[in-house]
């Protein structure tokens, strides 16, 4: 793969790089790892205005995660044929494939139910989350049938470095919503992508055009 293009959202954590036992970062509220972040009303940029985000790395060298309502033109069968693997599962051909994020948009991230019955190459299993994985194995299973059952394909991922998410929050650019394995895997897998950013929001309570006033929530 080439290397990661320049993005708003700066460098990131390499996405096969998991935080290592030593790390000082605890599951606190300043850990977003395995959190929605959705874009607040006043969001600007066009490549993060009205989106979703399932944050899978956050550390205090920066955080990933990838946008996960915002489906292209590119289906999965066209996907397929270009790196060479044939699809015939029907109910998968036409599913889109979506933008994750500005940075390295030529490159494919799964983002999947965990399944400890399947190891692929290069996978970021979340505690008590999804799992992301880059490699070709993943999309090899698919087209033999024998993939995950639920799953997202996307090209690029969205990227911030040290400190930088936490001042975007700060600013209120975004609002992180806590939910369970459970709730996200339904907005993810099994909610229509132009219905997430609303019933992502609708956990809170909130109206989001309330929102554009107020500080962030972490």
């Amino acid at each position: 793969m080439s290397s990661a293009k320049k993005a708003p959202v700066g460098a990131a954590l390499k996405p096969t790089q998991t935080p290592s036992a030593g790390s000082s970062i605890s599951y606190s509220a300043d850990h977003l790892a395995n959190q929605f972040l959705i874009a607040m009303p006043g969001m600007v940029d066009e490549n993060f205005a009205g989106s979703v985000i399932y944050l899978f790395e956050h550390t205090e060298k920066g955080a990933m995660g990838l946008v996960v309502n915002r489906p292209t033109e590119v289906d999965l069968a066209t996907l397929f044929d270009k790196i060479e693997l044939k699809l015939e599962i029907a109910p998968l051909l036409q599913q889109p494939v979506y933008f994750g994020g500005p940075v390295q948009i030529e490159r494919g991230f799964v983002l999947h139910e965990p399944n400890p019955e399947c190891a692929y190459s290069s996978s970021l299993a979340v505690p008590g989350g999804l799992t992301m994985t880059t490699s070709k194995d993943v999309l090899e299973a698919v087209a033999n049938g024998q993939g995950p059952k639920h799953f997202q394909m996307t090209l690029g991922y969205s990227g911030w470095g040290a400190g930088q998410l936490e001042e975007e929050i700060a600013l209120n650019g975004w609002i992180n919503v806590p939910l369970s394995r459970e709730e996200m895997a339904e907005i993810i897998f099994n909610t229509p992508s132009s219905q997430r950013y609303e019933r992502t929001m609708s956990h809170l309570g909130f109206d989001p055009s309330h929102l554009s006033g107020e500080a962030g929530h972490a």
